[in-house]
């Protein structure tokens, strides 16, 4: 009986941690750092309140849930709700009881357990329900952003292969698009570890407080944090190399203003380079000010921004590219349809579409709209977006730039029918 308070409380909030880990993570951290100010609070109480006359009495204790006082025999003590909880807003005027028997003893159930009355401390049941419903949809909107990663991670993988392994698909543009594919292929790598880090870490057992202080602790959330800081840096990566891909474009259709063409080591140093000049200091100030649980959690906005400015300005400056691009495909079509090709909308379609993947355009949408500037089911909708276009981005680039591609489904065709014959002929020789 003496852990069930505790146990009790934990297991609420180990049950939150479904519904979003890290928030769920800085409310027991909030809780319990409350939970042991109250905690001390009370033993100094017991200490320091002078002793009832000398006869029966239920003794003062703390019983790890609340502060009772000591009590006369026959009677019920009441006491306000426990300070320490997440929810006392809404039960401060609530009370738990407990009662002292005939015999100076508090009682106790059949099973021996002290009998203690929180019914008006609990969760009010309308929050518990709109917490579960939460719950169910975070926890669909992470089966499907698993599966978009998983997707993409599969596809990526074996595009990658592909233009790696035939000799006639090494060009600057291919070189281009292989490490766009991997900084794809490490972004969906680093969130599912992410996600693998975070739910071993909080999935951990809680039977006492020394479970969450372990819980707590800078040694359990190395590897989340770790984790954490890798998936911040190939998202910086993947924008970058997003950025390269229109620099490119742009330096063929239009002119070379940015990165001489001809090498490969600007582009490198741009995709994954630059990235470290963002993270490192985040991870700096994460360490120095802001070092909780794993930095999943954004008290300090002016941190956070270290990682999303870069992201911002180089979305906008894609998709001013994007545009001036288009613009020029555009102009391009309709000469062309003034000659010979009626189906120019149609083309400038699919130039369209084909190009969005490839400078990430996506990122247009809610681009200023951060999770802290929204609630309720505006937030729901830009999450839906967020992390389905994310997820599946990968499996769209690898489609249109690879899959799709006819000079690389040419040079296949030639290695399969290469292969095939070689084959033939083994077989004919044995």
């Amino acid at each position: 009986m003496a852990l069930a308070g505790w146990i009790c409380l934990a297991g609420h909030l180990c049950w939150m941690t479904l519904q979003c880990r890290s928030v769920s993570g800085k409310v027991l951290e909030e809780t319990y750092t409350k939970w042991l100010k109250y905690k001390d609070d009370c033993l100094r109480q017991i200490q320091q309140d002078p002793q009832p006359a000398v006869g029966l009495y239920c003794n003062r204790s703390f019983d790890l849930y609340a502060c009772w006082p000591d009590a006369l025999p026959g009677t019920t003590v009441n006491i306000s709700c426990p300070s320490y909880l997440p929810w006392v807003q809404t039960v401060q005027h609530g009370v738990a009881r407990r009662r002292c028997g005939v015999d100076g003893q508090w009682v106790q159930y059949s099973e021996g357990e002290l009998w203690r009355d929180i019914s008006e401390c609990e969760e009010d049941q309308e929050t518990h329900t709109e917490e579960l419903w939460m719950k169910q949809v975070m926890l669909s909107f992470r089966v499907l952003y698993t599966v978009g990663y998983i997707l993409s991670l599969l596809s990526l993988l074996a595009a990658l292969i592909i233009l790696l392994s035939i000799r006639k698909l090494h060009c600057m543009r291919n070189h281009i698009h292989a490490n766009l594919f991997l900084s794809l292929i490490l972004r969906a790598v680093a969130v599912l570890l992410k996600d693998s880090l975070l739910d071993q870490h909080w999935s951990k057992p809680i039977n006492t407080h020394a479970d969450v202080q372990h819980i707590l602790s800078h040694r359990a959330a190395i590897g989340c944090r770790t984790a954490q800081a890798l998936m911040q840096y190939f998202v910086l990566a993947n924008h970058y190399w997003f950025f390269g891909e229109a620099i490119y474009l742009h330096s063929i259709l239009i002119t070379s203003v940015f990165l001489d063409n001809s090498k490969c080591l600007p582009y490198f140093l741009l995709g994954w380079g630059t990235p470290l000049m963002f993270v490192i200091p985040w991870v700096v100030m994460k360490l120095l000010r802001e070092n909780k649980e794993c930095w999943a959690i954004n008290e300090n906005m002016y941190y956070w921004w270290i990682i999303r400015v870069p992201i911002l300005f180089v979305s906008l400056v894609n998709f001013l590219i994007f545009m001036k691009i288009l613009k020029v495909i555009l102009s391009k079509l309709r000469a062309d349809n003034k000659q010979r090709y009626p189906d120019y909308k149609l083309r400038l379609a699919k130039a369209t579409l084909t190009l969005i993947p490839l400078f990430g355009v996506h990122e247009m949408v809610f681009i200023f709209a951060t999770d802290e500037q929204t609630s309720g089911i505006v937030r729901l909708i830009k999450v839906f977006v967020a992390v389905f276009l994310n997820s599946f981005q990968g499996f769209l680039v690898a489609v249109l730039y690879c899959y799709s591609n006819k000079e690389v489904k040419a040079e296949l065709q030639k290695c399969l029918r290469g292969w095939w014959r070689w084959m033939q002929t083994c077989w004919e020789d044995q």
